[in-house]
């Protein structure tokens, strides 16, 4: 049992969010004066960047988690509790859980972001998000699942549908994901799937803008696209999505794609608990904080990474929402803490220092910026598997995801075509009716 605000010694920091943020947190406060409470819906950590490839196959999900309580096993003022977070009391200075409720002195809200379908219900209906390790697993029982159904048609008209994938969003995510289901295409098929053909297979690349890796520079967007069509994804600039119904998307310019396959990362939106004013939350769902990452209004109350909205004048919509950004935020909330605790004060305001961006696209390719340094092709590939591998937490997941790496780099193969559980899709008529039935 935890102790209350009158029993216990030090004081408690609760940290909302076992992701990079709320583990950064939690990281720099080992050793100090201080009881560190993580509450998190899962019981482990997820290496997201890597997410596309559990999707693909090429890593198990095992590979990119770790367990929160091994990672902290030996941090003595550390706790954990595996809860839903339902409401958070700032007056009170508590947290409710589905576990419980505690008070605390300090309170980090690392709560990360998911899905944003901006509205569209139809598409938020039949196309599938990728911002979990069970979306992931969804992503690549399905893809699986079609290219089985696909065998089982007679004429490339039945099958089109099938093999129809469509990517939607052409941030990192979107390219790399879909470079690497290109390379099922290439590599995979034809082994595994002798009665179908490659050219049946198609991968579509959907962007609203006018660039894909809209975060990186013009010539890493420009040798991204070409990397694409060279893995034969056709590339879809200036395009938005306008529907989807389980079978077609259609886009504004009247466009459409016969297929049962839409994986959806066009953008994200924070998610938070209840028990904040609804005033602060900005753009994209995101809670509005001063430069030292404290929530308007509220007293030792933080918010950190992909939910929080640090808007100043030079970043006017926020802090970009990656990794680093995120630990970086952490480290520094902790150092404010312990020196609030100390009476040193408060801290200069927080101030992100960008190593740059990267992504990959399919093997031998990527593309990085770093700085006034850009590197792409084979070096750019190698600079982005040495960055990931070093940022995966536990020995054992950095050897497993090197050996696939390496098996994958010598064999062209991706290894972990299973489909443990079928995915089911809402039936269309049940989501019509159900449709009509809420209209009226």
């Amino acid at each position: 049992m935890l102790l209350t605000r009158s029993e216990r010694s030090f004081p408690r920091v609760i940290v909302i969010g076992g992701g990079f943020g709320g583990v950064e947190v939690a990281r720099k406060l080992k050793d100090k004066d201080l009881e560190v409470l993580l509450i998190d819906r899962n019981n482990f950590h997820t290496f997201q960047p890597l997410m596309y490839q559990v999707a693909t196959g090429t890593l198990a999900s095992d590979a990119i988690s770790f367990p929160i309580r091994k990672m902290f096993k030996s941090q003595h003022n550390f706790r954990f509790r595996l809860a839903e977070v339902n409401h958070i009391d700032p007056e009170q200075k508590m947290v409710h859980t589905s576990v419980g409720s505690y008070d605390y002195d300090y309170l980090v809200i690392a709560t990360g972001a998911t899905t944003n379908f901006f509205g569209n219900k139809e598409v938020e209906t039949y196309s599938l998000p990728m911002k979990s390790i069970k979306e992931a697993l969804n992503i690549r029982s399905y893809v699986l699942q079609n290219l089985e159904e696909a065998v089982l048609r007679k004429n490339m008209s039945e099958r089109e549908r099938y093999l129809n994938f469509v990517v939607v969003g052409g941030g990192p995510t979107g390219v790399e994901l879909s470079g690497a289901i290109a390379e099922i295409q290439l590599h995979m098929l034809k082994k595994d799937y002798p009665e179908l053909s490659e050219h049946e297979m198609k991968v579509f690349l959907i962007e609203g803008t006018g660039k894909i890796l809209g975060a990186l520079s013009e010539k890493s967007s420009r040798d991204a696209e070409r990397y694409l069509n060279e893995l034969g994804v056709k590339v879809m600039l200036n395009t938005q999505v306008t529907g989807y119904d389980g079978n077609t998307i259609t886009f504004s310019d009247g466009e459409s794609i016969p297929t049962k396959t839409v994986i959806w990362g066009a953008g994200v939106k924070g998610q938070y608990p209840d028990g904040l004013n609804p005033e602060i939350i900005e753009r994209g769902n995101r809670i509005r904080t001063n430069g030292k990452c404290q929530v308007e209004g509220l007293e030792n109350v933080y918010a950190i990474g992909d939910v929080s909205a640090m808007v100043t004048p030079e970043n006017p919509r926020g802090l970009p929402g990656v990794a680093p950004v995120a630990q970086q935020q952490g480290k520094y909330v902790a150092e404010q803490i312990v020196n609030l605790l100390s009476g040193i004060g408060t801290v200069a305001d927080f101030n992100y220092f960008d190593k740059g961006s990267m992504a990959t696209v399919g093997r031998n390719r990527a593309v990085v910026d770093m700085g006034k340094i850009h590197m792409k092709g084979f070096i750019a590939w190698m600079t982005w598997m040495f960055v990931h591998l070093v940022s995966i937490f536990g020995f054992r997941n950095k050897v497993v995801t090197f050996v696939n790496w390496s098996i994958k780099f010598l064999t062209k193969n991706s290894g972990i075509r299973l489909i443990i559980n079928k995915y089911h899709r809402p039936d269309p008529i049940t989501v019509q009716k159900e449709m009509a039935e809420q209209g009226s």
